[in-house]
């Protein structure tokens, strides 16, 4: 099976500011499309078995899809695409917001403290905690660096997940693009707290660094803690997977410690849901 744990669905048009464009466009040489609407993101996950897809509600960075479009989406295609909710600590309304996104069948919740401009145990965002312990909502979570500009880096190390998994031990979380540029600590993390893992999405055209991250992930024996996902629309399924499994023959060309080709595979065909409870 091979399930894509992250992928966005958006208009850029209605849901996507000009500045977050513009800082989006500014931090790349090769621009992407970052327009995705439902029938793009169907054609791009022909190769898929399950998918996880979510927007983003941060209106601080310029971002905000409604919550009802990923659910729509999500209820045409039951079979394949499991749907998160965004959450907004800092936009007041979080319980009544959750409560909603469960009646309209989504099942996780999707947030990034760097681009909403929050630490994650800010007490507005503890509603957030307790509610999706109770109902067992895993969390994906951009705790790492991004590119808008007004997005504070002093919110985004994954180490301050640490506090959280302490307060809420039974909160499941996936710490998007292994936390980069912070992917020690993530897998420090991941190995200490029995419900964080990562994900290894849009990390493949940095190969040294995706290389390098592996390796030590290899060396902490926590792989079996990372999913496969690709950051659809900046990066395919295709090039994603193509990207892992160049990753052994790198370290053979350069006489390093190999990353043994069936750590790549069970990485990209391991099964994500149960551990999430979505299965």
């Amino acid at each position: 099976m091979l399930i894509d744990c992250h992928t966005h669905l958006w208009s850029q048009k209605d849901h996507l500011s000009a500045e977050f464009l513009a800082d989006a466009n500014r931090m790349r040489s090769d621009p992407v499309d970052l327009d995705v609407t439902p029938e793009k993101h169907q054609a791009a996950m022909q190769g898929v078995d399950r998918c996880l897809v979510f927007g983003l509600r941060a209106r601080h960075s310029g971002v905000d899809v409604p919550n009802d479009f990923i659910a729509d989406y999500a209820r045409d295609y039951p079979e394949k695409v499991i749907g998160f909710m965004g959450i907004d600590p800092t936009e007041g309304g979080v319980e009544q917001e959750i409560e909603r996104g469960l009646a309209l069948g989504l099942r996780g919740i999707k947030i990034g403290p760097i681009y909403q401009n929050y630490h994650p145990m800010d007490e507005r965002a503890q509603p957030m905690w307790r509610l999706a312990e109770r109902h067992g909502l895993p969390f994906m979570i951009h705790q790492g660096t991004t590119f808008p500009r007004v997005a504070p880096l002093k919110y985004a190390n994954p180490i301050l997940l640490e506090d959280v998994a302490l307060c809420y031990p039974e909160v499941r979380m996936v710490i998007a693009h292994l936390g980069h540029p912070w992917e020690v600590e993530t897998l420090v993390l991941i190995r200490k707290q029995p419900h964080l893992y990562a994900d290894v999405s849009a990390l493949w055209y940095r190969p040294w660094q995706l290389y390098n991250s592996l390796r030590l992930a290899y060396e902490y024996g926590v792989t079996h803690k990372l999913f496969f996902g690709t950051d659809f629309p900046v990066a395919t399924v295709e090039d994603s997977i193509a990207g892992l499994r160049a990753l052994p023959e790198l370290a053979e060309r350069a006489n390093l410690p190999e990353i043994p080709r069936e750590t790549i595979e069970q990485i990209l065909h391991r099964d994500c849901l149960t551990p999430l409870g979505l299965d």
